[in-house]
């Protein structure tokens, strides 16, 4: 059988939360054990492998007596502080009897957004995979806000890919891969390849996923779009099926594939459209919606219906059409009042009624990442 892809010379490889809890409620050191070996002959195997590891609140939940994932955030970060040790010392452990060292990262969305520091991380994980050492990446859960619903790491580790130009990310979670519908469901078929994520119906797909996890499906096929822009294949499989990372990094029928697209989405433009997060999003009409997903124009107040938020001048949003559909991302160079002030008016009207200051576009071609 033709494999999917060639090996992959860099992987970076997620695995979830609920992948690594144990039936006690603590963190699964056995599970740990057979993933840490599994990276280990990966590396022997000659792919140089970037963990994303979930499983810090789990851990914390064990060691709190915690029976479910807490929803309040000064719980959450308490229950990731207290796990995240227990969650690298089990990796580690393993690691060093088999002559690695894993290297604790811990990320949050400045490392992105922020070129200073995107750069610094990036060097930092480059120049670890030179030394031999594997990086073992995590949110900062313990003092993070918004970065807490990231997504159970998905999206992290994504921009982790991107940020390493890795060959290959690796979405280990709970479920077997990406179904037709939610797998519970009768008659739920698994989709073996997926050339096209804009296409995939995410209302059929189904949402977050079992209990102990913060993430889901739609954030795996979000996980799956920012990796096939960055030129990087994806695959979702199931943590615990036997040897599951040899079969993935083999390019074996396993799971469901991603197909990267052959050439890379510009840098910038992954930026605005997926690392950013967003504060806010503008409603357009239909005749708007349909210029910006078919000519590459500019965003002007004409076509805008309306705008929800709190985003200052320079913030990213979401731009939607009279159905809710997302139809881009990009940076507004006005704030939400101002963008509700120009609601409808064509450029001379608000020269007219408004003053100079609001004859520009609301968002610019340039600043704009249109989701086709």
């Amino acid at each position: 059988m033709t494999a999917r892809f060639s090996r992959p010379s860099l992987a970076v490889v997620k695995v979830g939360s609920s992948s690594l809890r144990g039936e006690d409620g603590r963190l699964d050191r056995g599970q740990v054990d057979n993933l840490a070996m599994q990276l280990v002959h990966a590396r022997e195997a000659g792919t140089r492998v970037v963990l994303v590891s979930s499983g810090a609140v789990a851990a914390g939940m064990g060691l709190l007596g915690l029976e479910r994932r807490p929803v309040d955030l000064p719980t959450l970060q308490a229950a990731a502080a207290v796990g995240q040790s227990e969650l690298i010392q089990a990796y580690q452990r393993t690691l060093q009897q088999q002559g690695l060292t894993g290297a604790q990262i811990l990320l949050g969305q400045d490392d992105f957004v922020r070129r200073g520091r995107y750069l610094n991380a990036r060097t930092s994980i480059q120049r670890l995979l030179e030394l031999g050492a594997l990086p073992i990446i995590n949110e900062n859960d313990a003092i993070a806000t918004e970065e807490l619903a990231y997504g159970d790491n998905d999206h992290l580790a994504a921009l982790v890919a991107s940020m390493l130009d890795a060959d290959l990310l690796a979405l280990l979670s709970d479920v077997d891969g990406l179904y037709d519908r939610p797998p519970a469901e009768p008659g739920a078929v698994l989709i073996d390849r997926v050339d096209d994520p804009d296409a995939l119906d995410l209302e059929r797909i189904g949402g977050a996923g079992s209990y102990v996890g913060s993430g889901g499906m739609r954030t795996k096929v979000v996980a799956g779009r920012v990796a096939v822009a960055s030129a990087t294949h994806a695959v979702i499989a199931h943590a615990r099926a036997p040897d599951v990372l040899a079969q993935v990094l083999g390019g074996g029928s396993v799971g469901t594939w991603f197909v990267a697209q052959p050439r890379r989405v510009e840098a910038r433009r992954l930026w605005i459209g997926f690392a950013l997060r967003v504060h806010g999003r503008i409603e357009v009409d239909a005749g708007a919606a349909g210029a910006l997903r078919t000519r590459g124009v500019s965003l002007l107040g004409v076509g805008i219906t309306g705008a929800e938020g709190d985003f200052a001048a320079g913030d990213a949003v979401e731009v939607v059409d009279p159905d809710g559909h997302t139809v881009a991302r990009g940076l507004s160079n006005y704030d939400v009042a101002d963008v509700r002030a120009m609601a409808g008016r064509s450029t001379q009207r608000a020269l007219t009624e408004l003053g100079p200051a609001y004859t520009r576009e609301v968002i610019h071609r340039d600043d704009l990442v249109v989701r086709r």
